[in-house]
């Protein structure tokens, strides 16, 4: 099989590299920053055409994982990166891949689990869930980030492909033990005793173990009648508190301190990030790959950490 991943330098997008070159695909990823992997790296800026298109001709399956990272200040510059960066590149690859001969018969468009409001009544999935924007007393970072997601799906679906299937892949967080990564950071705060409720610490985590997520991707693949918006998440989300517990006892660390509401946004101002990515609420259900009799290895966190920290250790 050949696979192309626009966007895959970053740690999702390492996960299925690795594991599509280790099962014997071609792999190739599209990265704005080239940097040397054990599969084929090609230049792309995400915004306009070049010699990239010859990785896509003929290929079987295109996983666009592009957009900056969320991870920062959302002040106007980086709001434009990533809006832009997600937007305009989703729109180019709906007119590339629309003019190939022969396009990939899949692809798989990142979107995210937090296109759905903050949920603490009840869970979200892709039949019942509603879409976030504007409930009142939300953060403007909040909807902003939700609008972002609508867009994307938007951009995404706006163009008939013909002879391609699409499917927007609503992810919670991807939880693997690289290094730089979100268990990584996760895991730092409980080892050095910071791992106790954020904010109210009653608000949803949804999540996903690394194994879990690809052999989702995989499910995804293989099963031709999923098409449209597929959220790839544990069945099993819990309330933050109960989410750091559990990874304090899979460390054995005795002690977590708790981080209020104001002590998260003077961190994460502090960090250059934004509150939003601990204290919104993402109660978000896989009922699609369920109905389609998907299972789930890890689908409970607390077993889920204590394989990814050992495998950390």
């Amino acid at each position: 099989m050949k696979v192309v991943i626009p966007g895959g330098s970053g740690q999702v997008g390492t996960i299925l590299a690795r594991h599509f070159h280790r099962q014997g695909h071609s792999v190739t990823v599209l990265s704005r920053s080239p940097q040397p992997a054990p599969w084929q790296v090609v230049q792309w800026d995400g915004a306009t055409e070049g010699p990239w298109i010859a990785a896509l001709e003929q290929s079987d399956l295109c996983i666009n994982l592009t957009g900056r990272s969320v991870n920062c200040r959302y002040h106007a510059e980086n709001r434009r990166q990533m809006y832009d960066s997600r937007i305009v590149s989703t729109r180019l690859l709906n007119d590339v891949i629309a003019s190939l001969k022969c396009p990939p018969w899949l692809w798989l468009n990142a979107s995210t689990a937090t296109i759905y409001r903050h949920a603490l009544d009840r869970p979200m999935d892709e039949t019942t869930g509603e879409l976030g924007g504007n409930e009142p007393g939300a953060p403007d970072t909040w909807n902003f980030s939700i609008k972002i997601a609508k867009d994307w799906e938007a951009a995404f679906f706006a163009r008939q492909t013909p002879g391609t299937r699409k499917i927007a892949m609503r992810s919670s967080i991807t939880l693997s033990a690289d290094r730089g990564g979100v268990f990584d950071v996760l895991s730092k705060l409980v080892r050095g005793g910071l791992g106790g409720p954020q904010g109210s610490g009653a608000q949803y985590v949804s999540w996903i173990h690394e194994a879990d997520f690809v052999r989702a991707i995989e499910w995804l693949i293989t099963h031709e009648t999923l098409t449209g918006p597929v959220n790839i998440c544990s069945p099993n989300p819990l309330r933050n508190r109960e989410f750091l517990r559990a990874l304090r006892a899979a460390w054995r660390q005795p002690v977590g301190f708790p981080a209020p509401a104001w002590m998260i946004e003077i961190g994460s101002f502090l960090l250059r990030t934004e509150s939003e990515l601990v204290l919104k609420s993402r109660w978000v259900i896989p009922s699609k790959l369920m109905d389609a009799g998907f299972t789930f290895t890890f689908p409970d966190w607390p077993t889920a950490a204590v394989e990814l920290v050992n495998r950390h250790r």
